[in-house]
């Protein structure tokens, strides 16, 4: 039950409407046994007398009227009360939707990269969608009803008691095989809905990573294959949900049958009874009109222990994600850096591993403010896991990373990455304009800004677009070329002048002419920057002011493009290989 006392926690701001409401509904169910009780009078002080031959007197034209008049009266009442209990419940569920949504999608924002290389993004979608929609659902309408059903089934069950003990425990003889009935139903649908939910999660991911992939899909002419796929996970999700349906169904004909035998004891019992003149008339019709209170509980609570399964699993998962934290967060004795961070970056002792594996051994490295290091190495080498250290992406496993003196976990998350600029090989656009790519960082950033950044990552074919910076590029830049959206992206991390600019591989995809005017440009930037570049091209990296070789996760060689050619190693490797050296050497000695 502690899903229903976190959503009960969560309805902070309006529990006291809630409760009005939970209150409202028990009364509710109280004044349906009203009309009833008002009937069986009209009954026995009214049509009785007549029908004994007494006549019809002013005296009962006048209860008749008085009565029918308090009927009416009171139905009316019931109905605007009515409306009034189900608007609060509609607040209340809409306002713990909105705060449940944000504080997840906050929460979410909050965790680091391991997190979300464990979750599935269509898992995650489903827990802010239909997952949300269930705990709506059930906080406005399920819970509601079993609060109906169960003092509508308590207030009828009372009063038939009060009435005629002996009629009401005929009439309730059946209720304890049905209580049995449904709980061995809540027994075992639950795991149905526990299974049906992880299907449903997917689905969605299988849906969800073929609309982002779909050029690769296109690519390799794969669409019958996704189909085909797609349709194995829909089929999964469809017999998990016809297994659940079908459980009720199962179960509904025992429950529906032993609900509506209250009906012939009714007729049975009470035509007995009547007979014998142990009950009035008056009392028959109570029993009679008041039966589907007792029917329609026993009858909906079957149903509603379904969708509350259902609620049970949903929940589940979404606490499951409202109480994710992420290891790397700010600390509460973290310095507090006043002014702009300088761009020193030491690397001292440093050791990475990851599920075991050692990524990173023993870096040592000191960036002074300003300089320029290129990072090279072959492939798997752990060039993207170094840098991924200084904004705290990952955490060191051993030895420190610093930035100014003071160790990145020391800083104020915000405050370091908002002084660490990041431009990847991999790049992720917004579906939003050119303008509000590069303005990502500094919403507020002028125009001219945005043009005059736009300018030194060569984003010049903005002017060929439709309606040039006001364009919508579209999810993930669908349109444009992979040089043109690493552009953007390098347009954007200089547009927050950042103390540390990191570009990851970011002009792997431009021709030699850009790269060479984008190199020309970075080097003359009006603001202090620490540039940190990973590149596999020597036109990338023979202008730093050092060049760090990684290999299985160490620093082999540290040098200047001039130190590192002139002795053997992989950088005068790559060097003679990317300007057709290594090719004349080998035709040379044949």
């Amino acid at each position: 039950m502690f899903q229903l006392k976190w959503v009960w926690k969560n309805l902070e701001g309006c529990r006291k409407r809630y409760v009005f409401a939970l209150c409202s509904t028990a009364v509710l169910s109280m004044m349906a046994l009203v009309n009833s009780v008002l009937t069986a009078q009209i009954m026995d002080t009214v049509f009785t007398p007549v029908k004994e031959g007494q006549g019809t007197t002013p005296e009962l034209w006048h209860r008749l009227v008085v009565l029918v008049s308090i009927l009416i009266g009171f139905t009316m009442f019931r109905m605007c009360f009515n409306y009034l209990s189900v608007m609060t419940y509609e607040t209340c569920s809409q306002k713990l939707l909105f705060k449940l949504r944000r504080d997840l999608y906050a929460n979410m924002q909050a965790q680091d990269s391991s997190f979300f290389s464990k979750n599935r993004t269509g898992d995650l979608m489903t827990r802010l969608t239909g997952d949300l929609d269930m705990v709506r659902h059930t906080t406005c309408y399920v819970i509601r009803m079993i609060i109906d059903c169960v003092v509508l089934f308590l207030t009828t069950s009372i009063t038939f008691l009060c009435v005629d003990w002996l009629f009401a425990l005929a009439m309730l003889a059946v209720t304890p095989i049905i209580f049995i009935l449904t709980k061995v139903f809540a027994k075992q649908v639950h795991p149905l809905y526990v299974d049906l939910r992880e299907r449903l999660s997917r689905m969605n991911t299988a849906a969800q990573e073929n609309i982002a992939g779909n050029r690769v899909v296109k690519a390799f002419a794969r669409e019958d294959y996704e189909i085909e796929q797609f349709d194995k996970k829909n089929e999964d999700y469809r017999k998990a949900n016809l297994k659940a349906s079908l459980l009720w169904f199962k179960f509904s004909p025992y429950i529906d049958g032993f609900s509506q035998s209250l009906s012939i004891a009714v007729l049975l019992v009470g035509g007995s009874f009547l007979i014998m003149g142990r009950i009035s008339i008056g009392t028959f019709a109570l029993f009679n009109s008041l039966c589907w209170t007792l029917t329609n509980p026993m009858s909906t609570l079957g149903m509603l222990i379904n969708d509350l399964q259902r609620f049970f699993a949903s929940a589940s998962k979404i606490v499951e994600l409202y109480y994710a934290r992420s290891t790397i967060v700010t600390r509460q004795d973290a310095v507090k850096k006043e002014g702009r961070v300088q761009g020193a970056v030491k690397f001292d002792h440093v050791t990475l591993k990851r599920n075991g594996t050692e990524v990173l051994h023993d870096i040592n490295l000191d960036i002074k403010p300003g300089e320029t290091i290129a990072i090279m190495g072959p492939t798997g080498c752990g060039k993207t896991s170094l840098i991924s250290l200084i904004p705290r992406f990952s955490d060191v496993s051993g030895g420190t990373v610093s930035v100014d003196g003071t160790p990145v976990g020391m800083y104020d998350l915000k405050k370091l990455r908002g002084s660490v600029g990041i431009a990847t090989q991999d790049v992720f656009l917004f579906s939003d304009t050119v303008d509000g790519n590069i303005a990502y960082g500094d919403p507020e950033m002028s125009e001219d800004d945005v043009k005059r950044f736009a300018k030194i990552a060569c984003v010049d074919f903005v002017d060929k677009l439709p309606e040039g910076f006001d364009t919508v590029i579209g999810e993930r830049g669908t349109g444009l070329s992979g040089g043109q959206k690493q552009r953007i992206a390098l347009a954007r991390a200089l547009a927050i002048k950042p103390s540390i600019l990191i570009l990851d591989d970011t002009t792997s995809a431009v021709d030699m002419e850009t790269e060479k005017y984008i190199q020309d440009q970075l080097a003359h930037l009006d603001f202090d920057c620490t540039k940190i570049i990973v590149a596999q091209r020597i036109s990338t990296t023979k202008r730093a002011d050092r060049i760090v070789i990684l290999d299985k996760g160490r620093v082999v060689d540290v040098g200047t493009h001039e130190e590192l050619i002139s002795r053997p190693g992989y950088y005068r490797e790559v060097y003679e290989l990317q300007n057709g050296i290594a090719g004349e050497k080998k035709g040379g000695a044949a």
